[in-house]
């Protein structure tokens, strides 16, 4: 019987273990990048403007387009003012218009070729005619704007602004977001921590609590000192049980942030490592003004609002438009005679649109889109400044927290020490229970403020790379578009 409830124990602990999901946060952060909402609302933002340009593009190649009318049949009285008499004319006709048209990018103009084709049966009641055959007319048309701005250019242009903005918003959500995880992901391992620490002390108190009950019930001590073992040996026994209740509560913000099941166990598997990171500051500072997205974002801004301005200038501008056409017409009552007495067409037409007085109106548009271009520029300035102001406070910090680790270690050493020379004191009863629960206190958040001080390390150097754009720890650049543009 013995041997089939120790079998039981082993087996339930080994499926426990199996059951439990152990994350690393590189694991974690792969599942945050799949499941969470803000990366995956910016990710459908930038297959929009992806595929916005892509269809831009397409536009910019020939179109070819077919216009069918197959049958189309009228019967009209209608006084004609030529002969200044009431006519009845009716008319069966099918035609179709075959259409090549194609965007020239580097003027801005169009050039087509029509090719209209149809028959028609029509009688007119005046003078008794009927007449019916085939007519064909082949035109090339050119459409060229004059005097005013390349609008296929900036429209482009434009798009792929769009675009990399929306690639530079996606790695910056990226970026946000790995953070975010590191920091629910430390908190998760701060709580394992606690717990541990918390069980170390309470079994460290169940010692303590059987020395005072053997010495109670030897007669070598005040049963006082009993009653002060069980309030301390409860009390610790409650923080275990709180510490639990922490850790259940970070496990669930944790799944929830990264988007696994809420019935998943987990347990974070943290690198706590700590290596000593020599950071140039100046090196530091220099690319992150180089490479920080925040910056190009800024100088998409000044670009997108001199846009704006040109077209603001375009309001009640001087322009014209110059059309040229060539074709050849001819028509016959049989089909393959149709072009045997052609006529040539040509149309040249120049226009102009010259404005004369709008009140000042363009006047002033074009002084607020120059003031939004200057509030641009000093948004651009304020972002280096900012970059410049967080890199170097992210570096003191460092240097503060690589300080806080040292003396946290020592701490943890000395607080250890001290609550073995005072159990020994306990032992020989020349120390109190509550006295040595104050040691045991002591011990335990010597050990809390060491794990504290190494997870705020970590992440500070996840915000050193994060504000710089460069892994300190690896010696490497962060590219964070390349990486997007790969996947």
């Amino acid at each position: 019987m013995k041997k089939i409830i120790l079998l039981f124990v082993v087996v339930n602990i080994g499926f426990n273990a199996i059951a439990q999901q152990g994350l690393t946060l590189e694991v974690a952060m792969g599942i945050a990048e799949e499941n969470s909402p803000s990366i995956k609302r910016t990710r459908l933002n930038l297959v929009r403007s992806r595929e916005n340009l892509n269809a831009q593009r397409a536009a910019l190649k020939s179109n070819f387009s077919l216009l069918v009318n197959p049958l189309e049949y009228t019967h009209n009285r209608e006084f004609n003012d030529l002969v200044s008499q009431w006519n009845t004319r009716e008319t069966t006709s099918s035609s179709g218009i075959f259409r090549i048209s194609q965007p020239i990018v580097a003027t801005d103009a169009t050039i087509s070729l029509n090719n209209s084709f149809s028959w028609q049966n029509s009688y007119s009641e005046y003078n008794d005619t009927r007449t019916k055959g085939f007519s064909n007319n082949l035109s090339l048309n050119i459409n060229q704007p004059l005097f005013t701005y390349n609008r296929t250019k900036m429209q482009i242009r434009e798009l792929e602004l769009a675009l990399e903005n929306s690639q530079l918003n996606y790695a910056i959500q990226r970026l946000a977001l790995e953070r975010q995880v590191a920091q629910y992901f430390y908190l998760v391992y701060q709580q394992q921590q606690s717990l541990v620490i918390a069980e170390e002390a309470f079994e460290n108190m169940k010692k303590s609590y059987d020395i005072i009950k053997n010495k109670v019930d030897a007669g070598l001590s005040a049963r006082e000192e009993l009653f002060q073992a069980e309030l301390n040996l409860a009390t610790s026994s409650s923080d275990v049980d709180n510490q639990r209740v922490n850790l259940a509560d970070a496990k669930d913000d944790f799944k929830l942030l990264i988007g696994i099941s809420l019935y998943d166990d987990i347990m974070v598997l943290p690198d706590i490592s700590v290596d000593t990171i020599d950071v140039d500051v100046t090196f530091a500072i220099d690319h992150g003004l180089a490479n920080r997205m925040e910056l190009r974002q800024r100088e998409i801004e000044i670009e997108d609002s001199e846009f704006s301005l040109i077209q603001t200038k375009a309001l009640n501008e001087f322009y014209g438009d110059l059309n040229l056409s060539v074709g050849l017409f001819g028509d016959n009552e049989n089909l393959p005679d149709i072009y045997s007495n052609p006529t040539d067409n040509q149309q040249v037409s120049l226009s102009f649109s010259i404005p004369l007085w709008d009140w000042g109106e363009r006047k002033s548009r074009i002084k607020a889109a120059e003031a939004s271009i200057e509030s641009r520029k000093i948004n651009y300035e304020e972002e280096e400044n900012d970059i410049i102001i967080n890199i170097r406070k992210v570096y003191r910090n460092l240097i503060n927290l690589k300080n806080q680790i040292e003396i946290a270690r020592q701490n943890v050493k000395n607080a250890q020490l001290t609550y073995e020379l005072n159990l020994e004191k306990y032992e020989n009863g020349d120390l109190t229970g509550m006295d040595l629960n104050i040691y045991q206190n002591q011990l335990s958040e010597k050990q809390l403020s060491l794990t504290n001080a190494i997870i705020s390390y970590k992440l500070e150097l996840l915000n050193l790379k994060i504000q710089t754009l460069y892994d300190f720890e690896l010696k490497e650049a962060v590219t964070p578009i390349k990486t997007l543009e790969q996947k």
